[in-house]
C-alpha cells in the first residue's frame, strides 16, 4: 500500500506539472463554477503518464472485478480504456455519443452478448452524469453495468448519485486527497485547500439535479419527421402535422359495413385507423380493398392490431398468408416482444420492399398485465436494434421512450378517465399526452358507441392536439 500511495502522489505531481490540474474560476459541464479544473485531455501528449494511470487503475481496482468488457466514457477516458484493454487482454467496447446515420448505425461498437458484464472507465466524476449516460446505453443493449473505475472523484455527489443508479465507484484519489498532496509538496498555498474545502461543501449535486427533459416530449412532430428511420413513421409524422391530429380510432367492430361507415365519418379527424381484422364476421377481399382505397383518399394510415407473438416462421405465414393477407394492406402491425428478435425478422423479411412498419408492444393498459420492467428493457433493446423496421411502440409510460424518431402509441383514452368492468384503465386526453407521453392516443368505445362518431372524433382530435401543443411548448 505504501508503494501504491507513493505512486499516486507522484502521479498527482506529474498531472500538476503538465497543467492537467488548474486553479482559477472555471464553468463545469454540469453548469456550476469551480476553483479547480482538471483538463485531462492533455495526457494524450504524455504517453508515460497515460500508461501510469492505466496501470494504477488496473492494479487498484479492475484486477479484482470480474468483467467481460471495458468501456471508456467518450472521449478523454477512451485512450485510458484502450491501454488497459490491450495490456490486460480485456475486450473493449466503444459507446458513441451519437448514432451513425450510415453503415451499421450502431451506438455501441464491439462484439458482446446479452448479460456480459462491462466496467466503465472515466477520468473525473463530478455529478456522475456522463457515467450514467454511458451506463444507460450499455444497459439498453443488454449489458450488465455495476462498476465504474475513475481517476478522480471530485466529491460533489457523483458517487452517491451513481450508487442510486446501482453503480459502485472506485477512484484512485479524491479532490481532497489531490489538494493535500499538492499542499504537502509546496505546489499550492494552504489557503487554496481551505477554499476548495468550502467550495465542496456548497457545491453538492443530487440525482434530482440531473433530470433532463425527455427530448422526444418537447420536439415537434415536424422536426421528428426527419429523425425517423422507418418510412411509415416519417409519413405518419408528416400527415399528423398536415391534418393536425394525433388521434387513432380503434374500429373494434365485427361488421365490415359498420367499419367502412365508421371510417368515412372519422377519417378527417384521425391519423391511424386501427383494426382487429380477425373479429370481422363477414370479411371479404372487396371490403379490404374498399378500406385501403378510402385510406389513401383520406390520408389515413391503416394499422392491424394483430399483436403477433409467435416464432418468426409462423409470424411470417400469419402476416402474408391465410384469408387476411395482412402484409398486402396494413401499413402498420402490432407485435409482442416476448418471442424475441425473430418475431420482428418474420415481419421484416416479408415486407417485400413495401413501406411497412411495426409497433412493438412494450406495456399494456389492462389491469394486472404481466409486462415487467425487465421485459420493457429487453423490448426497448429490440426497438433500438431494428429502428428501420420498428415505427413505434405501444406503452403507457412517458419515460420508456426517449428517441424522437420512434412514435409512442398509447391506448385506453376516454374524455372522462375511468375503468371498465374488464380491467381496462382509461386516461383523459390531456393526461395520456402530457403525463403518459403519448404521441398518438387510441380511442375506441369513446367514439364508436357514441351517437355521433364524427362529432366525438373531432372533440377527441381537438383535445389531443391541444395537449400535444401544450407539451412541446414545455409549459
Amino acid at each position: 500500500m505504501a508503494n501504491f500511495n507513493e505512486d499516486v502522489s507522484n502521479l498527482v505531481l506529474r498531472l500538476y506539472e503538465i497543467e492537467a490540474v488548474k486553479f482559477g474560476n472555471f464553468k463545469m459541464k454540469i453548469g456550476a463554477n469551480s476553483p479547480v479544473y482538471f483538463d485531462l485531455r492533455v495526457i494524450v501528449s504524455h504517453p508515460s503518464i497515460m500508461k501510469k494511470i492505466s496501470d494504477l487503475l488496473y492494479d487498484f481496482s479492475i484486477r479484482n472485478i470480474k468483467c467481460d468488457h471495458l468501456c471508456g466514457v467518450p472521449y478523454t477516458a477512451l485512450p485510458i480504456a484502450s491501454i488497459i484493454s490491450a495490456n490486460n487482454e480485456i475486450p473493449m467496447l466503444i459507446r458513441r455519443k451519437e448514432t451513425k446515420d450510415y453503415g451499421t448505425k450502431k451506438l455501441i461498437e464491439g462484439q458482446f452478448k446479452e448479460g456480459d458484464k462491462c466496467i466503465i472507465i472515466e477520468d473525473v466524476i463530478t455529478s456522475g452524469s456522463s457515467v450514467l449516460e454511458t451506463a444507460k446505453d450499455l444497459r439498453a443493449h443488454g449489458l450488465e453495468v455495476t462498476d465504474a473505475v475513475v481517476l478522480l472523484n471530485r466529491q460533489q455527489g457523483g458517487e452517491q448519485i451513481l450508487s442510486e443508479g446501482n453503480i459502485k465507484v472506485k477512484s484512485l484519489f479524491t479532490m481532497t486527497e489531490l489538494i493535500r498532496i499538492l499542499v504537502k509538496a509546496g505546489k499550492i498555498e494552504p489557503t487554496i485547500e481551505k477554499m476548495v474545502e468550502e467550495y465542496l461543501k456548497s457545491s453538492q449535486f443530487h440525482s434530482s439535479d440531473l433530470k433532463k427533459p425527455n427530448e422526444r416530449l418537447i420536439t415537434s412532430f415536424e422536426s421528428r419527421q426527419h429523425m425517423a428511420s422507418n418510412p411509415v413513421a416519417k409519413n405518419l409524422f408528416k400527415l399528423m402535422c398536415e391534418k393536425r391530429t394525433n388521434l387513432c380510432v380503434a374500429a373494434d367492430l365485427t361488421s365490415s359495413s359498420k367499419i367502412l361507415d365508421l371510417f368515412v365519418k372519422v377519417a378527417p379527424y384521425i391519423c391511424i385507423f386501427k383494426t382487429h381484422i380477425d373479429i370481422v364476421e363477414d370479411y371479404t377481399d372487396e371490403f379490404i380493398n374498399k378500406l385501403t382505397s378510402l385510406a389513401k383518399e383520406q390520408n389515413v394510415v391503416l394499422m392491424e392490431d394483430r399483436k403477433f407473438g409467435d416464432i418468426g416462421n409462423t409470424v411470417a405465414l400469419q402476416y402474408t398468408s391465410g384469408i387476411y393477407k395482412i402484409a398486402n394492406w396494413a401499413d402498420l402491425v402490432t407485435v409482442h416482444a416476448s418471442p424475441g428478435p425473430g418475431v420482428i425478422k418474420g415481419i421484416k423479411n416479408n415486407m417485400a420492399n413495401r413501406e411497412r412498419g411495426i409497433f412493438l408492444v412494450i406495456e399494456m393498459s389492462s389491469e394486472g398485465n404481466l409486462l415487467t420492467s425487465q421485459y420493457r428493457e429487453a423490448a426497448m433493446k429490440m426497438v433500438l436494434d431494428e429502428s428501420e423496421t420498428v415505427a413505434g411502440i405501444v406503452c403507457q409510460s412517458r419515460d420508456v421512450l426517449s428517441s424522437p424518431g420512434i412514435i409512442q402509441l398509447t391506448p385506453g383514452v376516454q374524455l372522462n378517465a375511468s375503468k371498465d368492468g374488464l380491467g381496462q384503465n382509461y386516461n383523459s386526453p390531456e393526461d395520456v399526452v402530457i403525463k403518459r407521453g403519448a404521441d398518438i392516443a387510441v380511442v375506441g368505445r369513446g367514439i364508436i358507441v357514441s351517437e355521433d362518431p364524427a362529432k366525438e372524433a373531432k372533440i377527441y382530435r381537438d383535445k389531443l392536439w391541444e395537449a400535444y401543443e401544450k407539451r412541446i411548448s414545455n409549459k
